[in-house]
């Protein structure tokens, strides 16, 4: 059944000139996730009147997403032989690694508006389609017709699917399937997801040898040696205490970009180098190999020539976990709050803005702790099936000792959570028969408890907030090193110290996944070399004019807070918060604040 009927795709294409035309555009004539996507095309400056894309000549092709792919695209596509339909694999950027159909109307078409391999159909150079959409929203996303945001891509339909990393859960590629809109319907979304689960179960497959056995060989030479230990693959991260302690985030930067460089030679080495502060380090690497194949390499170091070192705040203590980093006290208090919980037992939920780290934080406890243990997340944004969710949570919980992770649980509509409670109660029945059930977390926005049943929250006797990016801005410092390596897998890339400074003063209130927003976009522009200030997107220039101290954005945040509930009247807002109308005039102007009267 295809999408749409003719009326509903006239009043879309509609919808669509006035928009471009800047005119008010109906709210009900647009789903909410494309109108989102137009503003976002809109502030890119993505031409809607012709398609230029970026093309890379020579896409790694030799990735374990596209490995894991292959056999299953090769099989739909004998299922799909004589349908209208191209099977499409993109990279987490969403450069197209591989295309498969067998119709040649489509074949041609597809050729004339670049959705061919090398070709990038990110958001940001395309507009609003079923890739670069979905890559956006980290979620699958359906685009029929005129809902794309250029010219050309209105004949066609397009369901994409991200693909995680089982172990980071990072996005590691995307599954399309495109045809033409006249003959799309909902089982493209249903066959989209279908595939991107397959391949998912194969990479889980194979990761997962791979990375338990690097991850038991990183602990392994942490309880040997007592310097700096790096673990790495083209996936992951991996430092200890003293790595983080002795070396700063540049030091880090470039030992870890030389280790991946020998690593890639196939051989064990030893290597001298000298570091950006001055100090000079002798690296030992060794290749660690998995039933899968090799899984990246472990390595030691020793200074021979110390730099000043870095200090920690005296009263924030480390908890060292893998696959996080950040030295600042509300940041480190949230890690080993929920570590200490972990330790104790005891099931907890966490708060805290979107993209904060809440899960992050969850991942990282759990490789602490139980890293041979399976980790379920369970996430009920959008969640319709009671059925799906219940069955999975009731079968994760007879696996112990593993994790479950609970995500965005004040999204579970209310007429369900009495189903979540009585499934509870049960299982804390069998913890209090000494049955060693898995760790249960729950994540929810800030300030969201009231949402959730008492039933349901009395079965989490600890709570955890993590604190926004802009609390801990200093440790954009290490983050920005961290993801920098992550992203552009290992290569020879920094950034120059104004770069980060002008990265400390932003908004962010995205929080770390904006901010990994930002430098995966740098990285795709640049590969190699500094990162100047001009480098990063006009997001990160809505700038402070200087670093706020954590105390002061708390305040801000009270001060924008206080002003939403006096709906704007600054009078109102001063007495809530027990100020002076004069104080709250001159703190709205040094922050920058601007609220509508």
């Amino acid at each position: 059944m295809a999408h749409g009927s003719g009326s509903s795709t006239r009043a879309l294409a509609a919808a669509r000139e006035q928009f471009l035309a800047a005119e008010t555009v109906q709210k009900d004539a647009v789903r909410d996730t494309i109108l989102a996507s137009w503003w976002r095309s809109r502030t890119w400056n993505v031409a809607a009147d012709h398609i230029d894309l970026p093309y890379r000549k020579d896409p790694n092709l030799d990735t374990l997403v596209a490995h894991c792919a292959r056999p299953i695209l090769s099989r739909l596509q004998e299922q799909l032989n004589d349908l209208a339909v191209s099977v499409i694999l993109t990279d987490e950027s969403g450069v197209v690694l591989d295309r498969r159909t067998d119709d040649t109307e489509l074949t041609k078409y597809l050729d004339r508006v670049s959705l061919a391999p090398g070709f990038s159909y990110a958001e940001e150079f395309v507009g609003t389609n079923g890739i670069g959409t979905a890559l956006e929203g980290l979620q699958p996303t359906a685009v029929f017709g005129h809902e794309h945001y250029a010219e050309h891509l209105e004949t066609l339909a397009c369901a994409g699917v991200p693909i995680r990393h089982p172990v980071s859960g990072q996005v590691v590629g995307l599954l399309d399937l495109t045809g033409w809109s006249r003959d799309a319907g909902p089982l493209m979304m249903a066959l989209a997801k279908a595939t991107a689960q397959e391949i998912q179960k194969e990479l889980t497959t194979q990761v997962g040898l791979r990375e338990l056995s690097l991850f038991t060989e990183y602990l392994r030479a942490c309880r040997r040696a007592h310097g700096i230990v790096f673990a790495i693959n083209n996936d992951l991260v991996m430092t200890n205490e003293h790595a983080r302690h002795m070396l700063d985030p540049q030091d880090q930067a470039a030992m870890l970009a030389d280790a991946a460089e020998l690593l890639s030679g196939g051989k064990d080495f030893t290597h001298t180098m000298d570091l950006p502060s001055g100090a000079r380090a002798r690296l030992s690497g060794t290749r660690v190999s998995s039933e899968a194949g090799p899984a990246g390499g472990v390595i030691r170091a020793r200074l021979t020539r110390e730099p000043e070192l870095p200090q920690l705040a005296a009263h924030a203590h480390n908890p060292h976990l893998p696959g996080i980093v950040g030295s600042g006290a509300l940041w480190l208090r949230a890690c080993q709050d929920v570590l200490n919980s972990r330790n104790a037992k005891e099931w907890l939920t966490i708060d805290g803005e979107s993209g904060a780290g809440k899960l992050a934080i969850i991942r990282a406890v759990h490789a602490h702790s139980t890293p041979a243990a399976p980790l379920t997340v369970i996430d009920f944004a959008g969640q319709v099936d009671l059925d799906g969710w219940h069955g999975r949570l009731r079968d994760a919980m007879s696996k112990s000792p593993g994790t479950i992770v609970l995500r965005h649980l004040d999204r579970l509509r209310p007429e369900r959570q009495p189903d979540l409670a009585h499934l509870l109660s049960i299982v804390e029945v069998e913890r209090e028969d000494g049955t060693h059930g898995p760790w249960l977390v729950a994540t929810m926005a800030d300030s969201s408890r009231d949402s959730i049943s008492g039933d349901v929250i009395r079965h989490f006797p600890g709570s955890v907030t993590v604190p926004p990016l802009r609390h801990h801005v200093d440790d954009i410092r290490e983050l920005v090193p961290f993801l920098l390596l992550t992203l552009s897998h290992n290569a020879r890339l920094q950034c120059a110290p104004a770069a980060v400074q002008l990265m400390q003063r932003a908004q962010w209130p995205g929080n770390v996944e904006q901010l990994r927003g930002v430098l995966n976009k740098v990285v795709h522009r640049r590969r190699s070399g500094t990162i100047m200030p001009d480098d990063l997107p006009p997001e990160v220039r809505t700038i402070t004019r200087r670093v706020l101290t954590p105390l002061e954005s708390m305040e801000r945040d009270a001060i924008v807070r206080g002003l939403l509930d006096a709906e704007g009247n600054k009078t109102l807002a001063a007495q809530s918060l027990g100020m002076s109308r004069a104080t709250i005039y001159r703190k709205i102007r040094g922050y920058g604040i601007d609220i509508p009267d």
